[in-house]
């Protein structure tokens, strides 16, 4: 594999994962909140997001980020287990006492083919997240992901726009 598929790899493999905290983040919002409303409490503190804080959303805006994700999550889950169920298979190849090249090769094509529909999801829910947000809220997510996304989580995704050194291989 080239080193520049290895890098696209691992960018989109940490993106993606980015994307699960954050919807995993939202999913245990609104399970706090389902809770909370379901033993009827209307008192005490309100249940806060580090993602919306972050944002300085506004309420209407948390319902719809909430709303977003959710649909989102909902969508991605049976994509994420098929490509997990791949990898297990792929491990399963390798695993193999002979292993199968022209069999490995297939079952990476179908990781990267679920993984590519996986980005085209992420895009997709982020370029929809993006019109509910103002230019400012914007810029902090975009920003938010730029800090959390790179080389095993260590520095800017963009290699060249902070000072922390590129992936070495």
């Amino acid at each position: 594999m080239s080193r520049t598929t290895r890098t696209l790899l691992i960018i989109l493999s940490l993106a993606l994962n980015l994307a699960f905290v954050v919807t995993w983040g939202m999913h245990h919002l609104t399970v706090a909140r389902r809770h909370h409303a379901a033993i009827g409490s209307t008192s005490g503190p309100e249940f806060s997001c580090p993602f919306h804080e972050r944002l300085q959303a506004t309420p209407a805006q948390r319902q719809e980020i909430e709303r977003r994700i959710e649909t989102f999550r909902k969508s991605s889950v049976p994509l994420c287990m098929e490509v997990n169920k791949h990898r297990l298979e792929l491990i399963n190849l390798l695993a193999a006492p002979e292993p199968d090249r022209a069999a490995i090769q297939a079952k990476q094509k179908q990781i990267m083919d679920g993984q590519n529909q996986m980005q085209e999801r992420v895009i997709a829910n982020l370029l929809e997240m993006k019109t509910a947000l103002t230019p400012e809220q914007q810029k902090t997510l975009f920003d938010t992901i730029r800090e959390r996304s790179g080389c095993a989580g260590h520095g800017p995704m963009m290699m060249n726009m902070g000072t922390n050194p590129p992936c070495q291989p």
